[in-house]
């Protein structure tokens, strides 16, 4: 039985900017909700794009009420540093969305554009054109790739809803710790 209404947040974490995108589903059917980015280049450190981030991250949920959120995994890069902050990014959203109790899917890049586009190796323009097609929209409305980045892990979540492969799922911190015995210290 599909769900009369779910709203779902998707994520697209960054250390420049982060993208937000909101989708409802009703009876099957998405639409967009909202698209936010975050622009964290303007702040000092590190640990204040951190605390931006969880911030932002929770605003959204209060506002919106997502039933699940969504997350793009970090894509193993060669520099370390780059990749260790990303990590953060995404582990400070997580938290945010865990303290709320609200379920996450993590999905790669190269699964949301094949959700997306059909094609793996997708670009983020090509990505954004067909979230405009599957969504109705007029034009798209952000000029941040990255927001459109965050709508793409929404919609991807709402594609793979029922028949996620290659995924992680946690319902809260237990969850998580269970299925991460490694991160516990």
């Amino acid at each position: 039985m599909i769900a009369a209404e779910k709203i779902i947040l998707g994520i697209d974490p960054g250390t420049a900017i982060m993208g937000f995108g909101l989708i409802s589903v009703k009876k099957g059917k998405m639409e967009m909700i909202s698209i936010h980015e975050l622009i964290l280049k303007k702040y000092p450190n590190h640990e204040t794009k951190l605390k931006y981030i969880f911030d932002k991250t929770l605003a959204l949920i209060d506002e919106f009420h997502p039933d699940e959120v969504a997350l793009e995994a970090p894509f193993y890069g060669k520099n370390v540093q780059s990749m260790l902050k990303l990590g953060r990014a995404q582990g400070v959203a997580m938290a945010a969305s865990l303290y709320r109790n609200i379920p996450i899917t993590e999905y790669s890049p190269k699964k949301i554009k094949m959700a997306i586009t059909g094609n793996g190796n997708a670009s983020k323009e090509q990505v954004a054109g067909m979230l405009q097609n599957l969504l109705n929209l007029k034009e798209f409305p952000t000029k941040y790739l990255d927001a459109s980045d965050g709508l793409a892990v929404a919609v991807c979540h709402h594609f793979n809803s029922g028949t996620l492969t290659d995924t992680k799922s946690y319902s809260g911190w237990e969850s998580f710790l269970k299925q991460n015995p490694d991160r516990l210290k």
